[in-house]
């Protein structure tokens, strides 16, 4: 989901072909992307075995139409065949394939979901905001500094942006990661015995990169509608409550998670080709983000399609990902926003092998 120009794999390849009973699957079909890992447990972490990413679009017209159209569900359900090709062939049994905001918005989405069951053999899921919000914070996890005391996870997707603020002011240093990933069980945990991340609020703008895009399309000037985008997304975060509250850059970290923030760390390093080891794990600074912003914007739209960061197909979507990202910026400035190339399906690995039992104990 998101802004990204590159295919991005998660973790190195396993080396001998796995076991199946080990095997995992994780499927997010977004309003833009269909996206999918097959990994097996490995330590504290997980390697990926076979992986599948297509931009499908499923949400294109769906803000005017309030449905899916009959297009958007057959390129859908064509990749949705291929995710069903790769998890026969590995012979995963364990799996949870979701479906998000378009599929949440789409007055059709039980029709589409008969359809995918009948033509691809797939069981979707279409998970509600906070199970979406949660999945993504845990993924996360490993990029939490053992220094943050107040830290905001931001996930912008296709049609909606999840922002999850969590104190760790009450967790010791070298637990604040661990504690993190506890959440999967749930934002408000009562009766832990271990030291508690506390969820302070979350929210679902349901406004992403394609549906912010789609509102503000009958605006011709470039800059004009970038500022409208980024203007009325800020508009969207009153009902968050940190958002009243001025934050102190001491303490304090952003961990963005989103094809948007990725392609915005790749400009900033300069890359010609994506890597993800120089990407994921990357702390940039507000100003350093705002000076790639103001790069795309003095580009216009034909400099964009050329910019082999972004490319042809995403010059529109990166310009409303980096409106919402310097919206959250102008309220909470920071000199540690950490790029995370990891999100729901990572998430929904995690959850599904912590609650499995088949994670060592690691760094978090």
């Amino acid at each position: 989901m998101g802004a990204g120009a590159f295919p991005k794999p998660v973790e190195s390849p396993a080396p001998d072909k796995p076991d199946s009973a080990e095997l995992y699957a994780a499927l997010d079909l977004g309003t833009n992307s269909c996206r999918m890992l097959i990994a097996q447990p490995k330590g504290s972490q997980f390697h990926v075995v076979d992986s599948f990413s297509k931009s499908v679009q499923l949400g294109a017209g769906l803000e005017k139409s309030g449905r899916l159209s009959r297009a958007s569900m057959g390129r859908t359900v064509a990749a949705l065949k291929v995710c069903q090709q790769k998890i026969q062939r590995h012979n995963v049994k364990r799996m949870r394939l979701v479906a998000t905001e378009a599929c949440r918005r789409a007055l059709n989405s039980r029709e589409f979901i008969r359809q995918v069951q009948r033509e691809a053999g797939l069981t979707l899921e279409i998970i509600q905001p906070e199970e979406e919000a949660r999945l993504a914070v845990i993924s996360c996890a490993p990029l939490v500094s053992t220094k943050t005391e107040q830290l905001l996870v931001v996930d912008i997707g296709g049609g909606s942006t999840e922002l999850v603020w969590i104190d760790l002011s009450s967790v010791p240093g070298p637990e604040r990661p661990k504690a993190i990933m506890r959440l999967h069980a749930g934002f408000h945990q009562l009766d832990s015995p271990f030291p508690a991340a506390k969820v302070v609020d979350w929210i679902s703008v349901p406004l992403g990169v394609a549906t912010l895009r789609d509102q503000f399309s009958d605006v011709d000037d470039d800059a004009a509608r970038y500022a409208l985008m980024s203007w009325f997304f800020e508009e969207n975060l009153a009902e968050f409550a940190p958002y009243k509250d001025e934050q102190t850059r001491e303490g304090f970290q952003i961990v963005g998670t989103s094809g948007t923030v990725t392609t915005v760390a790749a400009s900033h390093l300069g890359l010609r080709r994506y890597d993800r080891t120089k990407v994921d794990g990357l702390r940039m600074t507000s100003d350093q983000i705002e000076t790639v912003i103001n790069r795309y914007l003095e580009l216009g739209p034909v400099g964009r399609r050329r910019d082999p960061r972004i490319g042809q197909d995403r010059q529109a979507l990166i310009m409303s990902g980096a409106a919402i990202l310097q919206a959250l910026l102008r309220c909470w400035p920071t000199d540690r926003l950490s790029v995370a190339d990891r999100g729901l399906r990572e998430g929904l690995l995690y959850a599904q092998m912590t609650a499995d039992g088949v994670l060592e104990e690691g760094p978090y």
